[in-house]
């Protein structure tokens, strides 16, 4: 059976493997100079407008550190979620390579507020305090939900008047715009989002990431970056005809609204067990859960997922683009059978 540990272990979707296997078909120019390159970078602007630039790096990591570190300095500060990947995740990824040092703000449901913000936007002890340079927010947040267009806004503003950019960790960007239904644009363009990372894997994707600049400018040293910073792919038609073939259709739509909706139907099958208390909204492609300990064990025996607060016994269950509704019928079935 498949697992709901992760979306990161689902399979490259066939439209994708398909993709690169005709990448494959002949000479193109190295670093980026190729004509898949391109094409891609031409279909992200078509997207995000004819001001935005996007880069192509192999991991999410990569794409927050490169992002980040290139709209700020060494002495800076970048405000995120206490459960931000950057701050959790990523083993100090951030603060070895740019120095930044993150403040991390305590949430309920993985969103940050203005009101948490204002207070350390500042620096109280200039030159001996680091100076925030950006916010940072994930998109969906790793706890699953999703800011409406309106908090992005906001949040947007917020950063701009006070000379801070706003960056989003788009992992699972696909299913946030499916969620809020609505295109990319819409939802980092139009409410002023200076740089993202494009989140491409947990799409149905082999490999590969991409960092959008959305801000005429903001990209001026980013291929110093990447290259210091040992991204820059040499075949990177690789990467460049997997995105093709995400966002050339439907298809980063279609992958996301399956999982999406799996989670919702995943999230009604678990509400039935009186022993299960679902603890967050489900709004994207991830339920997160408190169930008792013996009976997670013989759940996780089922299908493996992952434990993600141990003291509070609290679970995330992920879907992904090819998760269905009968795998999800099996697992709730067999772990029924094995709790009686």
């Amino acid at each position: 059976m498949k697992s709901f540990a992760s979306d990161n272990w689902s399979p490259v979707h066939p439209v994708v493997m398909d993709a690169i296997i005709n990448a494959n078909n002949q000479h193109q120019a190295a670093y980026g100079d190729d004509d898949y390159t391109k094409y891609a970078q031409d279909l992200f602007r078509s997207i995000f407008g004819a001001d935005s630039s996007t880069h192509f790096v192999f991991t999410g990591t990569a794409a927050n550190v490169l992002a980040i570190e290139s709209i700020s300095h060494s002495f800076s500060a970048v405000i995120c979620s206490e459960h931000a990947h950057i701050h959790v995740d990523e083993c100090g990824s951030l603060e070895k390579h740019s120095g930044v040092k993150i403040l991390a703000l305590p949430t309920i449901n993985g969103k940050i507020t203005p009101e948490q913000i204002r207070p350390i936007i500042k620096s109280e002890r200039y030159p001996h305090q680091s100076e925030p340079a950006v916010i940072s927010i994930t998109q969906t947040t790793e706890l699953g939900t999703v800011y409406t267009l309106q908090e992005i806004k906001i949040l947007a503003d917020l950063a701009h008047n006070n000379g801070l950019f706003l960056h989003v960790d788009g992992a699972r960007i696909g299913n946030a715009a499916a969620a809020l239904n609505c295109g990319f644009k819409e939802m980092l363009v139009d409410t002023g989002v200076d740089v993202l990372s494009f989140g491409g894997t947990k799409a149905g994707l082999m490999f590969g990431e991409a960092v959008v600049f959305l801000k005429p400018g903001l990209d001026k040293h980013f291929e110093l970056y990447r290259k210091q910073g040992m991204q820059l792919s040499s075949k990177m038609r690789f990467i460049a005809a997997q995105f093709i073939a995400l966002l050339s259709s439907d298809l980063w739509r279609n992958n996301a609204m399956q999982a999406n909706a799996m989670a919702q139907y995943l999230a009604e099958g678990l509400s039935k067990n009186a022993e299960i208390e679902i603890t967050q909204k489900v709004q994207s492609n991830g339920v997160w859960a408190i169930i008792p300990p013996l009976l997670a064990e013989k759940m996780q025996n089922t299908q493996f997922f992952y434990p993600w607060d141990e003291q509070k016994d609290e679970y995330r269950l992920m879907c992904s683009w090819d998760t269905t509704k009968e795998e999800i019928d099996r697992f709730l079935d067999l772990s029924k059978r094995s709790n009686s």
